[in-house]
């Protein structure tokens, strides 16, 4: 009983937040890992990726199937409805900017002294995202975002937590921004999220691909005028 009320108070400990100037600093440690050390942010952008499908894909009443992220950093969302309409075009939809807009509503949080709030509840994504995970690669990966996130906020001193809940916000931000130009610059086979959507609606790929590239964009804007504001706590 004694743990569970520790963990409530942490849970809900405030934070300071962020100078302007460690926002920076934080930030340009964040591009360096999108740059020098894609292919594991990458990974952590798959997963919130196929997040963004399963969540949307709940929302609009279709059943879920199983999530897999693979070792190649690719990701696929099984879920069970109609083939077509709005449910379906939605589900489609959500992947990309889902990176961007977990970097947004991160950011937004940890403005508000919520940072360890932040790590908190991407732990609990992860968890999540682990019971419905079918592969034995995104098992791990789930397992290990959620238990590396998990430590971090319970052994963690408070003073140091809105550091890394502001990293995690721009490795977010920026892999979001990353991997919609990837998409633009390599665009993907008939079973991609933009060659699906551009089959079930009116709109061409570069429609998608457009649209994905001003969410990523703005939501990266928008956190840092949110951010690089707001004084410290």
């Amino acid at each position: 009983m004694e743990t569970l009320w520790q963990l409530w108070r942490r849970w809900w400990q405030t934070a300071a937040v962020p100078a302007p100037s460690e926002v920076l600093v934080v930030g340009a440690v964040a591009l360096a890992l999108v740059v020098l050390a894609w292919r594991p942010v990458r990974m952590l952008a798959t997963l919130v990726h196929e997040a963004g499908h399963a969540v949307l894909g709940a929302l609009t009443g279709r059943t879920l199937q199983g999530i897999r992220v693979h070792a190649d950093t690719s990701g696929v969302t099984l879920s069970r409805g109609r083939p077509r309409g709005p449910g379906m075009v939605l589900t489609l939809l959500a992947g990309y900017p889902a990176p961007s807009l977990a970097g947004l509503a991160a950011a937004v949080l940890i403005g508000h002294g919520r940072s360890v709030l932040v790590i908190w509840l991407f732990a609990l994504g992860a968890a999540v995202m682990l019971v419905r995970m079918r592969n034995l690669v995104g098992a791990l990966v789930a397992l290990a975002v959620g238990v590396g996130l998990a430590l971090l906020a319970w052994y963690t001193p408070t003073r140091w937590l809105p550091w890394f809940a502001t990293g995690l916000a721009w490795l977010l931000l920026l892999a979001g921004a990353r991997t919609v130009l990837e998409a633009c610059a390599h665009p993907g086979g008939p079973g991609s999220d933009e060659a699906q959507l551009a089959g079930l609606t009116h709109f061409p790929r570069w429609w998608w691909l457009g649209g994905w590239l001003l969410v990523a964009a703005g939501a990266v804007w928008l956190a840092a005028s949110w951010l690089l504001v707001i004084p410290a706590g």
